[in-house]
């Protein structure tokens, strides 16, 4: 026996659910790891698969899910652009339909239960940093809405399951992350650099590559995750999740292919509808009541990925 506890992750063989099943069972944890595979991998998770405190189940979040748990964390849902706008019906309804059936499950388990929103309910900011007080500015019929709206209704949800059922929620806003089991076609800029640079491709800036955006590493935000989840009941969020540090996306794009030793250029594209011109989070919050920030510097956390990419392409070639 062990006194560790039952935790479902949603979106578990995803690129953030992946690391949090398997800190998770570091931790001494049952781990039921819900997956439909939209855009997630069994991949991510194969190295957990032997674990017999590891349970991966196939599952759209749309529908009812009927299990024990003692902890929720509710992941699921298309995160890249790429993904959610190649079915942006499928992404409201992941948003909303899965919001509402995981907060029923917690309800009926009496279960805390945690959500990964996202720095985009602020859509393209007009304040910066952006804090948790800010409103945010988001276009409700453009062609990211369908995420960005999705999960402010997930937020919404959230609250007021919290206020009306008095269900211990934990809603966390998580800004730019990176690092392995990303996938390499996902349209987000750090893994679009990456493989551009070793492959000695064209790397892909939109505008002039001044937008700025953060850059926290996996393993940070994985902690913050924990630590939130952790913290006092009445602590609901939402919570700023990410790195305080601001980069722009011609910095970041340099960055990469001093570190891969690349022959690639710059090339220039035309700025896609409401990308956001600037994307920093405020984080005194996590700080003053989770005593965290990131530790993992920025060269640093990508020579990690860049090693990730590195064997995921050499092992692609050797098939």
């Amino acid at each position: 026996m062990h006194d560790g506890k039952r935790v479902l992750v949603t979106g578990g063989s995803g690129f953030l659910g992946s690391h949090l099943c398997a800190r998770l069972l570091e931790l001494g944890h049952e781990v039921i790891c819900v997956d439909n595979f939209f855009t997630g991998s069994r991949i991510t998770v194969e190295s957990l698969l032997d674990n017999r405190r590891f349970e991966l189940l196939r599952h759209d979040v749309t529908f009812p899910l009927f299990l024990e748990a003692d902890e929720i964390y509710n992941l699921a849902c298309p995160a890249s652009p790429v993904h959610y706008r190649r079915d942006p019906v499928q992404t409201v309804k992941t948003c909303v339909h899965g919001a509402i059936n995981m907060l029923g499950l917690a309800k009926r388990l009496k279960a805390r239960i945690f959500q990964a929103s996202t720095s985009e309910v602020y859509g393209d900011p007009e304040e910066h940093p952006q804090s948790e007080n800010y409103w945010g500015h988001v276009n409700p019929i453009g062609e990211r809405s369908c995420y960005d709206e999705g999960k402010r209704c997930a937020e919404t949800l959230f609250f007021s399951y919290h206020r009306q059922h008095g269900l211990p929620v934990k809603v966390a806003r998580i800004f730019n992350t990176y690092g392995p089991h990303m996938h390499p076609n996902d349209g987000r800029v750090v893994s679009n650099f990456i493989v551009q640079a070793l492959q000695n491709k064209p790397l892909t800036l939109y505008g002039q590559g001044n937008q700025t955006r953060s850059f926290c590493y996996v393993s940070d935000l994985i902690e913050c995750m924990l630590r939130f989840m952790a913290s006092p009941p009445d602590f609901t969020g939402p919570l700023n999740m990410g790195n305080a540090q601001e980069f722009t996306i011609r910095e970041l794009a340099e960055t990469i292919i001093d570190l891969t030793g690349s022959a690639s250029r710059l090339a220039w594209e035309p700025l896609p509808a409401d990308d956001p011109a600037q994307r920093r989070p405020d984080i005194s919050l996590a700080r003053e009541r989770l005593n965290w920030e990131p530790a993992v510097p920025l060269r640093e956390g990508l020579r990690r990925t860049i090693t990730y990419f590195e064997n995921l392409l050499r092992e692609k070639k050797s098939r």
